[in-house]
C-alpha cells in the first residue's frame, strides 16, 4: 500500500497541491490575477473529470495496473513541461493533461488498492488511508523541495516536480507486479448496480470538492499577504505530515461509525480549519489550521472508497470510485475559479477561503443524511 500510495504523491501531491507554492512567485512574475491562478488549478480539475470520466474504460481494456502506469507517465510528463513554457495557454493545457492523468493513477489506483485491501478486512479502512494518504508524501517532498529552487525561479521547480514523479513511477513497478489486475465480473443481468444509494455521500463530497481545493490552492497565497510568509514551508510540511498519519487519526472511526457519520466529522473538521486563518494570524493559530486540515482531507477521500465497498457489491466498486471522483472534479472545478474570482474583488482572499469554510459545513450536514444500511453482497 506503501508503495502503491506513490501514485497519490504524484497526481494530487505533485500535480496539484504544489502548485500552492509555486502560485505566489508565478503570479508576481507573470502577473497573473487570482482569476488565472485559480483557473491554472481548475483546468486541472477539469482534466481530472474527464480522466475520471475515461478511466473505467482503460481499466476495462488495458488492467488497471496498465491504467495506473500511463497515467504516471502522462503526469510526469506535464511536470516537465510546464518547466519549459510561460505562455498562459500552454501552461493551462499542460495543467490539463496533468489532472488527466492524476485521474487515471487515482481511479485505477483506488481499484487497485481496494482489491488488495479485501485480503484484509478487519485492517481495510486503515490500509486504504495509507493509499490515499500518499498524497502526503508528495506534500512533504514538495515543502522540502521547492522554497529553495524558487529563490531562482519557478521553472526549476517544475521540473523537479516531474524528476520526482518519474522516480515514483520506477518505484511502483514491482509493487503493481504483484496486484490483482480487475475486479471480479457482474453476475448477468447486474451490471448497472444503482448509484442511488450513494446519493447523500456524493452531495457532501461536491460541497468538499469545491471547499477544500479552495483552501489547497490559495492558503500559501494568504500566509504571505498577512505576512506569513516565513512560516510557509513549516506549514506546508506540517500538514504533509499530518496526511500521512490520518489513516491513523480516523482509521477507527471510519471503520465503524454508521452511515456517513465519518464524513461529517472530517468536513466539520475541515470546516474549523478553514476557518481559523480567518479568525487568528498567529502562527500557532495557522499552524493548528494546517494541522487540522491535513489530517482530514484526504481522510474524506479515503473515506468514499470504504462507503463504496460497504454499499455497493464488489463489480460496481470501480463505478462507484468513478462517480466519487467526478463529483469530486467537478466541484474541484468550481472550487478555485469562485475563489479567485471572490479574491479579485473587495473581500479578497478572506471573502473566498471564508466561502470556502462555509461550503465544508453544509456538506458536514449532508453527510448525515446518509443512510445507515450496507450491502452485505462483496
Amino acid at each position: 500500500m506503501l508503495a502503491l500510495s506513490l501514485g497519490g504523491a504524484v497526481a494530487l501531491g505533485f500535480a496539484r497541491f504544489a502548485y500552492a507554492l509555486l502560485l505566489p512567485t508565478m503570479r508576481s512574475e507573470l502577473s497573473w490575477s487570482f482569476t488565472l491562478s485559480g483557473a491554472m488549478n481548475a483546468v486541472n480539475a477539469l482534466g481530472y473529470l474527464l480522466g475520471a470520466l475515461t478511466a473505467n474504460v482503460l481499466g476495462a481494456r488495458w488492467g488497471l495496473r496498465r491504467t495506473f502506469q500511463l497515467g504516471m507517465l502522462v503526469t510526469a510528463g506535464s511536470l516537465l513541461l510546464c518547466a519549459v513554457t510561460a505562455q498562459e495557454t500552454l501552461l493551462l493545457l499542460l495543467r490539463l493533461v496533468a489532472g488527466l492523468g492524476g485521474a487515471w493513477v487515482f481511479v485505477s489506483g483506488g481499484a487497485l488498492a481496494a482489491l488488495a485491501a479485501r485480503a484484509h478486512p478487519a485492517h481495510s479502512a486503515r490500509l486504504l488511508g495509507v493509499f490515499y494518504g500518499g498524497a502526503g508524501i508528495g506534500i512533504v517532498l514538495s515543502a522540502l523541495l521547492l522554497p529553495p529552487l524558487l529563490h531562482a525561479g519557478w521553472r526549476g521547480a517544475w521540473l523537479a516536480l516531474g524528476l520526482a514523479s518519474m522516480l515514483c513511477l520506477g518505484l511502483t513497478s514491482s509493487t503493481l507486479a504483484r496486484l490483482p489486475d480487475r475486479a471480479r465480473a457482474a453476475p448477468a443481468g447486474h451490471n448497472h448496480t444503482p448509484l442511488k444509494p450513494l446519493f447523500w455521500a456524493l452531495a457532501a463530497y461536491t460541497c468538499f470538492g469545491i471547499g477544500y481545493i479552495a483552501y489547497m490552492t490559495f492558503i500559501v497565497a494568504f500566509l504571505r499577504l498577512v505576512g506569513a510568509g516565513g512560516l510557509v514551508t513549516p506549514f506546508w510540511a506540517l500538514l504533509g505530515v499530518c496526511v500521512m498519519v490520518n489513516p491513523f487519526v480516523w482509521g477507527p472511526l471510519a471503520a465503524k461509525a454508521r452511515g456517513a457519520r465519518a464524513m461529517s466529522i472530517q468536513m466539520l473538521t475541515l470546516a474549523v480549519g478553514a476557518g481559523l486563518p480567518l479568525v487568528s494570524h498567529h502562527p500557532l493559530a495557522l499552524l493548528l489550521s494546517g494541522t487540522l486540515f491535513g489530517l482530514s482531507f484526504l481522510a474524506v477521500v479515503t473515506f468514499t472508497t470504504i462507503i463504496t465497498r460497504r454499499v455497493l457489491p464488489e463489480h460496481a466498486w470501480g463505478r462507484g470510485i468513478v462517480a466519487f471522483t467526478s463529483i469530486f472534479a467537478i466541484g474541484q472545478v468550481t472550487g478555485p475559479l469562485l475563489t479567485g474570482f471572490l479574491a479579485d474583488s473587495a473581500g479578497g482572499l478572506r471573502l473566498g477561503l471564508g466561502v470556502s469554510a462555509a461550503v465544508l459545513l453544509l456538506g458536514a450536514g449532508l453527510a448525515l443524511l446518509q443512510p445507515a444500511t450496507q450491502q452485505t453482497a462483496r
